[in-house]
């Protein structure tokens, strides 16, 4: 993905097509964002088969890099940014705002530069914590299992990891 962040011809995009760049943005991240929430979903009903381990980090990582493709895109557009002119510094910045350090040595300057952080902003707040929750609760859940397993006091038909001892609400025989 990262490769791919650094190969796509972006410089195909922004102040020359606008409507192409905000439609492709909403797009990318409209698709994200709904795959985050099937994964969180699952997660959170404990539905059997999901891998969140391998999808919910893949799919973070795209949205980190969709974002940095936007703000190297942006950057392009005279008075979008203030030191931001490289793929690295748009990775960077991207990172930079996720962590919500803000160093000031980038600063998004136009109002499109600022009306996209502000939507970087609320989509980490939604959707990426949102789905680091999930995840973090997943592993929790498998560390857990996988202790009590280790713990010849907690029998292996009592592992459950939805806390509720083991009772699926049926008969386990039919």
């Amino acid at each position: 993905m990262t490769a791919a962040y650094f190969l796509l011809p972006l410089d195909l995009l922004g102040p020359r097509r606008p409507v192409l760049s905000w439609t492709l943005l909403v797009l990318a991240l409209g698709v994200i964002a709904l795959l985050l929430l099937r994964q969180t979903g699952d997660v959170l009903t404990d539905r059997p088969g999901t891998r969140p381990g391998f999808a919910i980090p893949l799919l973070m990582c795209a949205s980190v890099l969709v974002f940095a493709g936007a703000y190297y895109v942006l950057a392009s557009e005279p008075g979008g940014f203030d030191g931001l002119r490289t793929r690295v510094d748009a990775l960077y910045f991207t990172l930079v705002t996720l962590a919500t350090i803000g160093y000031g040595d980038i600063t998004a300057t136009g109002q499109s530069a600022r009306v996209l952080t502000i939507l970087q902003i609320l989509y980490t707040f939604v959707f990426l914590t949102a789905a680091a929750t999930a995840f973090s609760r997943r592993v929790r859940g498998v560390v857990s299992l996988r202790h009590r397993r280790a713990d010849p006091a907690h029998p292996p038909e009592s592992d459950d990891t939805r806390g509720n001892g083991g009772d699926n609400g049926g008969d386990q025989n039919g």
